[in-house]
C-alpha cells in the first residue's frame, strides 16, 4: 500500500523545511569537520580538495537537468492525482541520470588536469587535486542517481529520509577520514586519497538506503519495462524544464570558477581564505536554501491541482520567514569571524582576508535569499526560461565584470570579487521577485489537464 503523504496549501513550511533543513545542516558541518580535519593535516590539502569540489560541482548540476525536473513532474503529476504514471517517470529519471552521471564520471576524471590547470590551481595543491577528483569524480555517477531519488522521496512527503540518510553516511564519512589521516590506516599514506575513498563510500551507502526506503513504502517501483517503449515525449518534456533549470546553475558555476580563478591568481592565502570562507557561508544559506526547496515542492503540488493563487501567497509568505533569518545568520557568521576562521587556521592573513569576504556576504545572503525562493517557485510553476535570461545577464555583465573590476583593477583583492557577486545576486533576486509578483507564470503548468 502506497503511503505518501498529502502536500497541499495546508502543508506547513517546517513539515517539509525542518528535515531538509537538518540534512542540509549536517551535511554542512560534516563538510567543516572534513576541512578541518585535511586543514590540521595541511592548509594546501584543505585546498585542494576545496578547488576540486568546485570543479566536481559542475558536474553535479549537470546530473540535476533530470533531479530539477523530477521535483517539478513528479510534484506537478501528484498535484493532479495522476498516479497512474509514476511509475514510468521514476524509471526514466533513474536510468537517464544513471547513463549521464556514468558517462560525466568518467569525462570529468580524463579532463581532471585540463580543469584545473584552467582554474590555475596552485602547483602545490595540484598533486592532491588530481587524485581526490581521480576517486571522487569518478564515482560521481553515484550522487547523480541519490539526487534523483531524494527528489522523489521528498515530493512525495518523505523529507525526513534524506536527514536520517545523511546522519548515518555522514558519520561513516568522519570515521574513514579519522582512519585514513590519524588512525589505524595513517600508515598508508594515503592522505586526501583516504579522504577521498571515505566519501565514495559514503554515497554508495546513501544510494543503496535510498532505493531500499523507496520500496519499503511502496512509493513506486523501478523497472525497464516501465519505459518499454521509450516516453520520448516525457523525456523531451522533463529536459525542457530540467536543461534551462540547469544551465542557469551550470552557468552560476562557471561563473564562480572563473572568479576562483581570480582568487587563485591572487596567492594560496587568497584561495585559502576564500575555501575556508565558503566553509562558513554555507551555513548563513542553509535555512533560505531548504525554505525555498520545500517551497519549491508545495508550490509544484498547489499548481498541478490548478491553485495556482495559492501558490503566489505562499512564496511570499515563505520569504517573510527565511529573509530576516538569513541576514541573522550571515550577520553573526561575519562578527562571530575571528574566531571561527581560528578552526580552520592559525595564519592572521587568512583571518584577516576572511572576515573582510564575510562582511560582503551578509549582502551576497540577501539576494540569494531572494533568487532561490523565486527561481524554486518559477521552476515549479513551469516558468523556467526567465531565470535562465535574467541569470545568464546579471552574472556575467555584473558580477564578473564587476568582480575583476573590483578584485584586479581597483585592488580590493579577494573581498573585491566577492562584491561583484553581491551585485549579481541582489538585482537578479530584485528582478526575479518583481516577475513573479505579476504574475507572469500563470498558465504555465507542465501537467496535462485531460
Amino acid at each position: 500500500m502506497n503511503k505518501n503523504k498529502h502536500i497541499d496549501e495546508n502543508t506547513p513550511l517546517l513539515f517539509l523545511a525542518g528535515p531538509m533543513f537538518v540534512e542540509m545542516f549536517l551535511n554542512i558541518l560534516i563538510n567543516n569537520i572534513d576541512t578541518v580535519m585535511l586543514s590540521r593535516y595541511s592548509d594546501n590539502a584543505a585546498g585542494a580538495v576545496g578547488v576540486s569540489n568546485q570543479a566536481m560541482f559542475l558536474m553535479i548540476l549537470l546530473f540535476n537537468i533530470i533531479a530539477t525536473a523530477t521535483s517539478v513532474v513528479v510534484a506537478q503529476y501528484l498535484g493532479a492525482n495522476k498516479k497512474d504514471q509514476m511509475n514510468m517517470i521514476y524509471t526514466l529519471a533513474f536510468v537517464v541520470n544513471l547513463i549521464a552521471g556514468l558517462v560525466l564520471s568518467g569525462g570529468l576524471v580524463l579532463a581532471r588536469g585540463w580543469i584545473l590547470r584552467l582554474l590555475n590551481t596552485p602547483d602545490t595543491m595540484m598533486k592532491d587535486a588530481m587524485l581526490y577528483i581521480a576517486i571522487v569524480g569518478g564515482g560521481l555517477f553515484i550522487q547523480a542517481c541519490y539526487n534523483v531519488m531524494l527528489q522523489i522521496l521528498r515530493c512525495n512527503g518523505h523529507a525526513k529520509v534524506g536527514m536520517y540518510i545523511s546522519l548515518f553516511i555522514n558519520l561513516i564519512n568522519i570515521v574513514g577520514n579519522a582512519l585514513f589521516l590519524y588512525g589505524p590506516l595513517k600508515f598508508l599514506g594515503l592522505g586526501v586519497g583516504g579522504v577521498a575513498i571515505s566519501t565514495v563510500v559514503a554515497r554508495l551507502v546513501a544510494i543503496l538506503l535510498a532505493v531500499s526506503f523507496f520500496y519499503y513504502k511502496s512509493i513506486g517501483r523501478l523497472s525497464i519495462r516501465y519505459i518499454i517503449p521509450f516516453p520520448v515525449d516525457m523525456l523531451v518534456k522533463m529536459l525542457k524544464i530540467g536543461l534551462p533549470s540547469a544551465g542557469e546553475n551550470v552557468s552560476y558555476n562557471i561563473y564562480q570558477l572563473v572568479l576562483l580563478s581570480f582568487i587563485n591568481g591572487m596567492g594560496d592565502d587568497a584561495t585559502n581564505a576564500k575555501v575556508y570562507c565558503s566553509s562558513l557561508m554555507s551555513f548563513a544559506m542553509v535555512f533560505s536554501n531548504t525554505a525555498a526547496m520545500a517551497t519549491q515542492i508545495i508550490v509544484g503540488h498547489l499548481v498541478g491541482a490548478g491553485k495556482e493563487d495559492a501558490a503566489y501567497k505562499r512564496v511570499f509568505a515563505t520569504l517573510k520567514i527565511s529573509l530576516p533569518i538569513t541576514i541573522g545568520l550571515a550577520t553573526i557568521n561575519c562578527l562571530a569571524s575571528p574566531w571561527t576562521l581560528r578552526i580552520f587556521t592559525d595564519n592572521e592573513n587568512i583571518i584577516h582576508l576572511g572576515f573582510y569576504i564575510l562582511m560582503v556576504d551578509i549582502m551576497i545572503e540577501i539576494g540569494r535569499c531572494l533568487n532561490m525562493t523565486f527561481v524554486n517557485s518559477l521552476k515549479a510553476a513551469g516558468a523556467y526560461i526567465f531565470p535562465l535570461i535574467v541569470g545568464l545577464i546579471t552574472m556575467w555583465g555584473l558580477g564578473l565584470t564587476i568582480g575583476y573590476t573590483m578584485g584586479k583593477i581597483v585592488g580590493l583583492g579577494v573581498g573585491g570579487v566577492f562584491i561583484g557577486t553581491a551585485t549579481d545576486e541582489c538585482i537578479r533576486g530584485l528582478i526575479v521577485m518583481y516577475y513573479w509578483a505579476r504574475k507572469k507564470w500563470y498558465g504555465k503548468a507542465i501537467v496535462d489537464k485531460n
